[in-house]
């Protein structure tokens, strides 16, 4: 999974992170000398690839707080957080997650200023030049998955199409189909979404 600019980003390889102090077994249950492991392969990866301001920046933690989730990588910070419950499953599993996760940084720091899709051909590219080709998007590991209620639905006026959220979207959003098919990708009121609350 792909955090954006605005996520938590901290760090404990110089000392006590923003998280908490780093103990024993690290933050979130995975030892310390595992982390400094896989940051440094990481940044390794990273040189091979040419990317020294990535390899200066890239730290590996793990977060005890990640249920489902297997992995997130923060862009640009460097940061690339993993659920402790991967040491149940296998070492194998958690490198592929680090892999994973280390290909959305890559693809990023490959393109700054282009609006890519998480997933998309740059993050395959990544995957390839990571020795990860044919990765799939999301993982089919035995995570334990949070259920929460979408509480609101969105419906576009215009073409029709209608999801629904567990949170509500902050300020005007519009369709995003419509919008770059209609015109020309920029927002246009005209394809504002409907909000409806499910709650009720």
């Amino acid at each position: 999974m792909f955090g954006g600019d605005h996520q938590l980003s901290f760090g404990f390889l110089e000392g006590a992170g923003r998280m908490g102090v780093v103990g024993e077994r690290g933050i979130g249950g995975g030892g310390v000398e595992e982390v400094v492991r896989y940051s440094r392969w990481c940044q390794e990866l990273s040189e091979g690839l040419g990317l020294d301001e990535l390899a200066g920046r890239v730290r590996v933690f793990w977060n005890g707080r990640m249920r489902s989730c297997a992995g997130r990588a923060f862009w640009p910070q460097g940061v690339i957080q993993l659920n402790p419950r991967l040491l149940e499953i296998s070492e194998e599993e958690v490198e592929r997650t680090i892999l994973h996760e280390l290909a959305h940084l890559v693809s990023y720091e490959r393109n700054p200023r282009r609006r890519i899709q998480a997933h998309g051909v740059e993050w395959k590219l990544a995957c390839c030049d990571l020795g990860i080709p044919g990765e799939r998007a999301t993982h089919q590991l035995e995570l334990p998955v949070r259920r929460m209620a979408k509480r609101w639905k969105y419906s576009c006026p215009e073409c029709g199409v209608s999801f629904e959220k567990v949170r509500r979207f902050r300020g005007a959003v519009a369709c995003y189909e419509c919008c770059q098919n209609l015109n020309d990708g920029g927002y246009d009121r005209r394809y504002r979404l409907v909000e409806e609350d499910l709650r009720k």
